[in-house]
């Protein structure tokens, strides 16, 4: 396995392209849009002084993996070659169904698809992928070089050998790989961490406490670094609203679809996408957990 494309320019699509092309793979990164491109460059400017500044990395290795990272909104162009795909484009069920129909005609048979997807299942897609023996999901979270796992998770239809070498990979670009063996949304890490988040929501929006006491007792209580909106601020406001939609049309549930609407209303029409932006529940890049005085 030697060529990567990473569909999606995003926050972690960006980490993940970064990553994989500092460990000596070719990486494309593919985006439908310029705007996403010249996002993701931008991110890779930042991973390269932060590569150098606290992981020691040299000015040779920096130069090293920009040389192996190239850039191209043309879907074929972007995929001709592949080995494996890593798709992080919005948590949307229907925007993905519509870009997995298009890259089954586009990709080369060899092709293995993986979907970064946190919320739906490989299940979903693995049909509309024109293999699905080559499909399943390789989850990332977000800051990829400080929570280094890789979630490795097929479907009933993923062929074994396909999924073991999908482990190795996520080994080979520096992860620690947790295979998991049944579909389940949410994955492991997910499962853990959504109740944790929908418990600090209902907390917030039903003006029981501000975020920065909810993220203050989570944070002593439990010696953690960083509190629920701290998280929330890392995954981003697009997928925590993508999320509340997609729980909202699945479940019905009206209180997600108030809650996607406040933070639309709130955060995302204000430009306040969280970290990528400088700006969500914190300011960022000195946010105020950070503060030696926070927690006291």
């Amino acid at each position: 396995m030697k060529n990567i494309t990473i569909a999606g320019g995003g926050t972690l699509g960006s980490q993940v392209a970064w990553q994989a092309a500092f460990k000596g793979f070719d990486v494309i990164v593919y985006d439908a849009f310029d705007t996403g491109l010249e996002a993701s460059k931008s991110f890779h400017m930042q991973f390269a002084e932060l590569f150098m500044a606290n992981r020691g990395v040299s000015p040779k290795e920096i130069d090293e993996t920009f040389n192996r990272l190239s850039y191209t909104t043309n879907l074929e162009e972007a995929v001709k070659d592949a080995d494996l795909i890593s798709e992080s484009i919005p948590e949307n069920m229907d925007l993905k169904k519509r870009f997995y129909q298009e890259l089954a005609k586009a990709a080369p048979e060899k092709t293995i698809f993986t979907t970064n997807s946190s919320t739906t299942l490989p299940s979903d897609y693995a049909e509309l992928s024109g293999r699905p023996e080559k499909f399943l999901a390789l989850h990332f979270a977000n800051g990829i070089w400080e929570a280094n796992i890789g979630e490795i998770m097929g479907h009933p239809g993923t062929d074994p050998e396909i999924f073991n070498r999908v482990v190795k990979f996520a080994s080979e670009i520096g992860m620690v790989p947790i295979p998991i063996y049944k579909e389940q949304n949410g994955y492991i890490l997910n499962t853990l961490l959504s109740p944790l988040l929908d418990a600090a929501g209902d907390l917030f929006f039903n003006g029981v406490a501000d975020f920065e006491s909810i993220d203050k007792t989570w944070m002593v209580s439990m010696g953690t670094k960083i509190g629920p909106f701290g998280i929330m601020d890392m995954i981003g406001m697009q997928t925590i609203y993508n999320v509340y939609v997609l729980w909202s049309d699945k479940l019905g549930d009206r209180k997600k679809l108030e809650r996607a609407k406040f933070i639309k209303k709130n955060y995302m029409d204000k430009g306040k996408l969280g970290v990528s932006s400088g700006q969500g529940f914190y300011k960022y890049p000195n946010p105020r957990y950070l503060d030696p005085d926070f927690l006291k």
